[in-house]
């Protein structure tokens, strides 16, 4: 995971870029882990954000629940 994060020591990545260059079967596995890595990371995405519907219920409902401001 360090490494597809970019957060492997130089030796740690030297090392693995290496064996990338002749084990397919790594190299299927980190394709598909940097698939699940984007998938996850635009999930994260998607989650977080809340829609324009719901920003704009919530704005409509403090509208209505803030008390008016009396001229003094």
């Amino acid at each position: 995971m360090q490494f597809l994060y970019g957060e492997a020591s130089p030796i740690l990545k030297m090392a693995i870029d290496k064996a990338l260059q002749t084990d397919v079967a790594l190299q299927e596995e980190v394709k598909q882990l940097r698939k699940t890595q984007k998938q996850l990371d635009d999930l994260k995405k998607k989650t977080l954000a809340p829609s324009k519907k719901t920003i704009d219920a919530i704005l409509e409902y403090a509208k209505q629940t803030t008390p008016k401001k009396k001229n003094a």
